[in-house]
Formats: C-alpha cells, sequence, structure tokens
C-alpha cells in the first residue's frame, strides 16, 4: 500500500479527531508548497493567503465569508502549527472521555467562529486597534483548540493530566493560567490571537455550562450540517436494471394452462380431504391466485 493510500485510509476510518488532525496538516502542506513554488520563481504570493485568513475588519469580512471557517484550518509557520496539532491531539483525546466525536467537530468549529467573532468586535470597538484594523487578519486553530480545553475544564475541573517538569495538575488550574495570559496578552504582538483564544475559552465554557446544567446541546446543529455534506460527498450506489426476454403468447398459455392444472388440483383435494390437508406450498399458491383476483 502506498503512502497515499495509508493517508486515505487512514482519513476515512479514523476517529473525528484524526480527521481534524489531517485536515490541519493538508492545509499546511498545501499552503507551504504553494508559497515555496512561487517563491523559487521570486514571485511573492505570501499577500494571497489573506483570503483565506480571517480579517479583523468587517468590510474585508464580507468580501470573503468564508474565511471564518478557513482561517481555523491554517497555518504558515511551522512552529504554530506543531504546537497547535499537538495540543489539539492531547486535548481532544480528553475531552473524547466526556463528549461523542461529533461534539468534538463541533465545538472546534464553533470555538473558531466565537473566537472570529471577539476578534472582530475587539478589533472594531477598543481604539487601541483602530490603526491596524484593516489591515490585521487572524489564522490558526488556537481558539477552536481553546474551546476544547475549556469544555473539558468546566465539565471536568478536577481531572489531572501529566505535565512535563510539573506532574500532574489540574484541568482547572490549567484553564486558570490560560485564561490569565490571554487576557494579559490582549495589547501584545499577538492581540488578535489572545482575544480569538478569549472568545473561544468562552465558546467552550458556554457549552458545557449548557450541556451539564439543561443538556441543551449547542453543537446539535453542525452535526446535522455535517450529516447532509456527507450524503452529498459520498458516491450514490449504482443500480443495475436488467430486462429479460418478453414471453411469447404460446409461453403464456403454456403457463396459464400449467397454472389451472394445478389450481383444477387443489380444488380437488380439497372436496376429498379438506382444506387442512393442502401443503403448506399448496396453501401458498391459493392465496396468491386468490388474491391476485382480489387486485384485479
Amino acid at each position: 500500500m502506498t503512502m497515499w493510500s495509508q493517508i486515505k485510509t487512514n482519513f476515512k476510518q479514523g476517529s473525528y479527531l484524526t480527521r481534524l488532525l489531517y485536515i490541519n496538516l493538508g492545509m499546511f502542506v498545501l499552503v507551504r508548497l504553494v508559497l515555496l513554488i512561487f517563491t523559487l520563481f521570486k514571485h511573492d504570493i505570501s499577500f494571497a493567503i489573506r483570503y483565506i485568513e480571517m480579517p479583523a475588519y468587517i468590510g474585508n469580512w464580507i468580501t470573503q465569508p468564508w474565511g471564518i471557517i478557513t482561517y481555523m484550518f491554517l497555518h504558515v509557520d511551522f512552529i504554530h502549527f506543531i504546537f497547535n496539532v499537538l495540543v489539539l491531539y492531547w486535548y481532544g483525546t480528553i475531552f473524547l472521555q466526556f463528549f461523542n466525536q461529533k461534539q468534538l467537530v463541533g465545538v472546534y468549529i464553533l470555538g473558531g467562529i466565537g473566537g472570529a467573532f471577539l476578534y472582530v468586535f475587539g478589533y472594531s470597538v477598543f481604539p487601541y486597534f483602530q490603526e491596524v484594523l484593516k489591515h490585521t487578519y487572524l489564522l490558526g486553530a488556537s481558539a477552536s483548540v481553546m474551546a476544547l480545553i475549556f469544555t473539558t475544564v468546566i465539565y471536568a475541573p478536577n481531572y489531572e493530566v501529566q505535565l512535563a517538569l510539573i506532574g500532574r495538575i489540574k484541568l482547572k488550574y490549567i484553564g486558570l493560567v490560560l485564561f490569565a495570559v490571554d487576557v494579559l496578552g490582549v495589547t501584545s504582538v499577538n492581540a488578535g490571537g489572545s482575544i480569538a483564544h478569549i472568545g473561544g475559552a468562552i465558546t467552550g465554557i458556554l457549552f458545557a455550562s449548557l450541556y451539564v446544567r439543561q443538556r441543551v446541546d449547542l453543537t446539535t446543529g453542525i452535526s446535522w450540517l455535517l450529516d447532509k455534506l456527507a450524503t452529498l460527498v459520498q458516491p450514490k450506489p449504482k443500480i443495475t436494471v436488467s430486462y429479460g426476454r418478453p414471453k411469447t403468447d404460446a409461453e403464456w398459455n403454456v403457463e396459464k394452462k400449467a397454472k389451472n392444472a394445478a389450481l383444477d388440483e387443489i380444488l380437488e383435494q380439497i372436496k376429498k380431504s379438506g382444506y387442512d390437508n393442502l401443503s403448506a406450498e399448496q396453501k401458498k399458491m391459493l392465496f396468491d391466485i386468490s388474491n391476485k383476483k382480489n387486485n384485479n
């Protein structure tokens, strides 16, 4: 089996977490290859990445509305990509101990959307960002990953994980540290990322709180939409219809005589020994003939 065949098999048969990891990997490799090829021919197309990023300025977003989805699967920097997919794998695995796979995808997408909305809101409202508003863009899975993390933080705050150099620590403490770091980072170089992280975290908190207290699943709509998309993508089974040679009048007459003879034999047997002594096959034949006459 070739590597490409193995990848396709893993994608089809793997969990939804595996598929999310593959989508992020595929986007990263594709973007890096395109940039590399154009760079070799001395063409700088790095600006084109902005058409699949999430703009901070609403006017720019209206011209590329798909950005609110594509940005959450997009990475250009290798370190950024590796960090996000590793955290996605670790905390996605924890998430699946408490929730199902469709909810994993739903929270990932909702977290990305929540992060994007808060990012646009923050840059639009606070005067601090006005000078860079129209030229700022967001990319990366961080907001989506934060939604997964904070869903588990709210649902299982005392769940412990092993961290290198630290040891075992409860999820609630990890959540507090991450949230504090992002709040303090809203005026840093990565201000947009920090705001989006907070938006993802709030989305995860909202999802877990509603699910625990009211059993309301915010991912239901996304699960339904993904199921509909899956039915459109899946190939429809081919139906083959074969037609036999039509019977001649002579063949119809022979078949009709045979049925009449069998029916006469059954009726004669009923006169002699009664209906109950008919075989199962004879009873079925009598029923079929009677039913056919009634339908006619």
